[in-house]
């Protein structure tokens, strides 16, 4: 049964940006998150198994899902930590992660959040761009469904501190900040 996070003044963003575990904790770190989980998103079966997900066979993106304040967090801020964990430029790949369920995704589920989400998109293109990167590839788009991730999988990092974490963002995007900021 789904929680009604929204009759509890929460909100959800959903976004993948490689291997699951990492990109989970840098949400679940951030002030204001009341939850994290991650699943896959953007496929075509229903419930699809890890083993399932990483054949490629079904589409969809690791993902996580984060249920947050937005008295204390702003959306905004969640794509902040979204573009700054990771590199949007390669597709289908963060670190020595390889394969389409490792892309680069962001859902929407308003107009003013896909507005957000491509503004944010454009304004770090800028900066990676001017910075001997090639162009963003990060999928924009609606919200799909949610399917979580095997047990094993949530909190994994929390479970296994040491575990497996290959994301790396490029460094560049505080400059997109700094840039705002000079406004």
């Amino acid at each position: 049964m789904e929680a009604d996070f929204a009759s509890q003044g929460l909100a959800t963003a959903l976004v993948g940006l490689g291997c699951f575990w990492g990109a989970e904790r840098k949400f679940w770190e951030m002030k204001g998150v009341h939850s994290t989980a991650v699943g896959y998103s953007g496929g075509s079966n229903a419930q699809p198994s890890y083993k399932e997900v990483c054949s490629g066979a079904t589409g969809h993106a690791e993902v996580v899902r984060i249920i947050y304040d937005p008295a204390i967090v702003s959306f905004g801020e969640i794509l902040d930590t979204f573009w700054d964990s990771h590199d949007p430029t390669t597709l289908n790949r963060q670190g020595n992660d390889v394969g389409s369920q490792y892309r680069s995704v962001a859902y929407y589920s308003t107009p003013e959040e896909k507005a957000a989400i491509e503004d944010s998109r454009d304004r770090f293109s800028e900066v990676l761009q001017a910075n001997g990167y090639g162009p963003v590839v990060t999928e924009v788009s609606e919200m799909p469904t949610f399917y979580f991730a095997e047990d094993y999988h949530q909190q994994y990092l929390h479970k296994n501190p040491w575990g497996y974490c290959g994301l790396g963002g490029t460094g560049l995007y505080p400059l997109v900040k700094e840039a705002a900021a000079a406004r």
